[in-house]
């Protein structure tokens, strides 16, 4: 039966390497599930694989997109679900591996069909979120969509835009087109979650932002400065070295700022991640005791 391996956890626990070993071990490419890694111009600041890890084992959906190409959760699974479809033909085993936890979802069990929105729908509320703050569109979802005004997270302003440009475009309410069916897939889906002690893990983070701050993440936020406004770069590493170039910051506070808000992303993953009872907990290091745990998964 045609298998999909799904290697994942919190930003920093060490996903890239064991997925290069369990990679090459079942003689598979490694299709990345982080929605950052696809934009070719952040490199440094998603920890993209390097071009000798990529020459070790092929991968996919890595540096496939511009900052300014629009792209979700509904593209990926579209796009990675017909990717299986052509790789499972050739190789019954195929490793994803990566850290964002609505794509790894989308793949697992489908999105969704939520309707593209028009770029004038969405310009007017970003320029109306800009210009008059978040409650006045609060306020419009509590009017048109009073069920997912009570579900949503209210101070996340993207999915709170989001739904309001969903009703302004289609005149129905965001709830009415989340049905929440899982799909069927026609391939196994076997789960392994990585984790650390949490002072392992922040101490790896810290190190990491250290790393890239030494590969030149400022240099790469520069180039992509005017950007900025994008959603490819409402990103962790990005945004608080923005602050810094625009003289708010100093480059010592935004690089403390970096570290901090890796390591509340890192919580939020394993939060989202321990939800999931079909995930197998692995420290990094038990490289046997996973292929092993797979093997008798496969067989």
């Amino acid at each position: 039966m045609n298998t999909l391996i799904i290697l994942l956890g919190p930003t920093g626990v060490g996903k890239t390497e064991l997925s290069l070993q369990v990679a090459e071990y079942f003689g598979s490419p490694i299709i990345s599930s982080d929605s950052r890694q696809l934009y070719k111009d952040l490199p440094i600041g998603t920890a993209a694989p390097t071009l000798e890890q990529r020459a070790r084992v092929k991968h996919y959906m890595v540096g496939t997109l511009s900052l300014t190409d629009y792209y979700s959760a509904s593209n990926f699974e579209a796009d990675v679900i017909s990717l299986l479809s052509e790789l499972h033909k050739t190789t019954p085993t195929v490793i994803m591996t990566g850290g964002s936890m609505m794509y790894i979802d989308a793949v697992c069990k489908g999105i969704d069909d939520i309707p593209t929105v028009t770029p004038e729908i969405r310009n007017a509320l970003y320029k109306q979120f800009e210009t008059e703050g978040l409650a006045p569109i609060l306020a419009e979802l509590k009017e048109v969509d009073p069920v997912h005004y009570e579900e949503v997270d209210r101070n996340n302003y993207k999915r709170v835009i989001h739904a309001v440009e969903i009703c302004r475009m289609t005149g129905k309410p965001y709830s009415s087109f989340r049905t929440n069916i899982k799909k069927e897939r026609p391939f196994r889906i076997i789960k392994v979650g990585l984790n650390r002690d949490r002072e392992e893990l922040y101490d790896r983070i810290n190190q990491r932002v250290d790393q890239m701050m030494n590969e030149e993440l400022l240099e790469e936020a520069r180039r992509t400065y005017p950007f900025r406004h994008l959603n490819s770069l409402n990103t962790v590493g990005y945004k608080e070295l923005f602050n810094y170039l625009d003289g708010e910051w100093t480059l010592d506070f935004a690089v403390e700022k970096i570290k901090r808000n890796s390591r509340v992303y890192a919580r939020k993953q394993m939060t989202w991640f321990k939800r999931d009872p079909e995930i197998a907990w692995f420290h990094p290091s038990e490289t046997e005791a996973i292929l092993t745990y797979l093997k008798q998964q496969i067989t």
